[in-house]
């Protein structure tokens, strides 16, 4: 049956037998009981998240459910109900509103999920689509947190979350951890104190398990000064770390990072003065062959942290692979974009490689190309994590993306 074809036997159905409601519709709706099947037969890792989060089946007797898209406003007005809803009756307590935010986020990754594995919406639709929901989620987990931080000293916080990585591309995944960074501008002589412990409280509203489970894991690597950096940092000293000034200043790769950056939440001329440091990194004047140097060594060392056998090529990380158009397009931007302002906007790796081709900066044709390959790629990729099945393949295999690749860094790097 389709059903073994997902997971091992049986072991979704145990979790359903324990809820009389869900075993009544299947039963009374064969469309939903099909349904429900095709996702299980379809892909490993639905099937996996509906053995943790069983309660996002009753999704699946909603059918406009997969014609439709997210809607963050929806998401939010709905979510501030229901919080109104426990208010009223004195339950809105922490671990309530933790998982009120828990059981809102699974059932829309598993509407986004029924309309991925139905074909409903392509691989880079369900990527903006979760990574709206993640923007969303993180809104709304701010706003209620800071309703639970002792000593705040100001109704709103002067603050904000930048995103990079993933979540700043807009390229969030199934998964995927957010890479973020916390930022506040606030005179106040209380202000490092309380926005630490707002963080910390944060952090651990987004990635504690509760019995709803969790809502993301965090990945704060990116922090200015590190790993043994503040979790989170003022304003000033964010934009004097990126800007270079003083004697604590971000590395290349960091300014690489910031060409995926963007302002997610929070305070909105934080928001505006992010936009501006930004701006103002990218577009910094730059000796281009020292840039290249540095580019191709850390591409050379995440290479040799991620060797591939020689008889296959991973989507990813192999020579022609994700990583190489996400090194150039990072060149790109950082080298070019003082002189060619429609590389500045975060517009992610497709749409900046036909830019960059627009802007004569890549032989006809090449940026289209290598433009095509990404997608392709990213959808491989996407169904086999979907599946999960390693992102490898046996040449021929997927050759005619790999040579695209290999023209497009042979054109930037030679």
């Amino acid at each position: 049956s389709h059903a073994e074809a997902g997971v091992g036997g049986a072991d979704w159905i145990e979790p359903l037998m324990r809820r009389e409601s869900y075993v009544a519709l299947l039963v009374e709706r064969p469309a939903v009981q099909e349904r429900l099947l095709r996702i299980l037969g379809a892909a490993k890792w639905a099937a996996r998240y509906l053995i943790q989060h069983p309660g996002v089946i009753d999704e699946l007797a909603n059918s406009p459910m997969l014609s439709g898209r997210f809607n963050a406003a929806e998401l939010e007005s709905e979510l501030e109900q229901r919080r109104a809803a426990l208010q009223r009756t004195g339950e809105d307590d922490e671990e309530a509103l933790l998982n009120t935010l828990r059981r809102a986020h699974h059932a829309e990754v598993f509407r986004t999920l029924a309309r991925d594995v139905e074909r409903r919406i392509t691989v880079e639709q369900v990527a903006d689509d979760l990574s709206a929901l993640a923007d969303t989620v993180l809104r709304v987990t701010a706003r209620w947190c800071w309703d639970h931080v002792r000593n705040r000293h100001r109704d709103a916080p002067q603050f904000a979350i930048i995103a990079y990585g993933k979540l700043g591309g807009k390229e969030l995944g199934y998964g995927s951890d957010l890479d973020i960074v916390f930022v506040y501008e606030d005179d106040d002589e209380r202000a490092p104190e309380v926005y630490a412990a707002y963080v910390r409280k944060l952090i651990n509203w987004l990635t504690v398990k509760t019995a709803e489970g969790d809502l993301f894991e965090i990945d704060t690597a990116l922090r200015p000064n590190g790993n043994s950096g503040m979790l989170t940092t003022s304003f000033d000293a964010f934009e004097n770390y990126q800007l270079r000034r003083g004697s604590n200043t971000a590395w290349t790769w960091e300014h690489q990072a910031m060409t995926r950056a963007r302002y997610v939440l929070g305070n909105a001329q934080l928001g505006t003065r992010f936009d501006g440091v930004r701006e103002a990194v990218i577009t910094a004047a730059r000796d281009e062959a020292a840039l290249k140097n540095e580019i191709t060594a850390m591409r050379e060392k995440v290479r040799a942290a991620h060797p591939v056998k020689p008889d296959r090529f991973d989507v990813k990380h192999s020579t022609g692979g994700m990583v190489d158009a996400e090194f150039v397009v990072q060149y790109l931007v950082l080298a070019k974009a003082c002189e060619h302002p429609s590389l500045i906007p975060n517009l992610g790796n497709i749409a900046l490689l036909q830019r960059a081709e627009e802007a004569g900066l890549l032989p006809e044709g090449v940026g289209r190309a290598a433009a095509s390959a990404y997608r392709e790629l990213r959808r491989v990729q996407h169904r086999a994590r979907l599946n999960e099945e390693p992102t490898q393949v046996t040449p021929p295999a997927l050759s005619a993306e790999r040579d695209a690749m290999l023209a497009l860094w042979k054109a930037v790097f030679g």
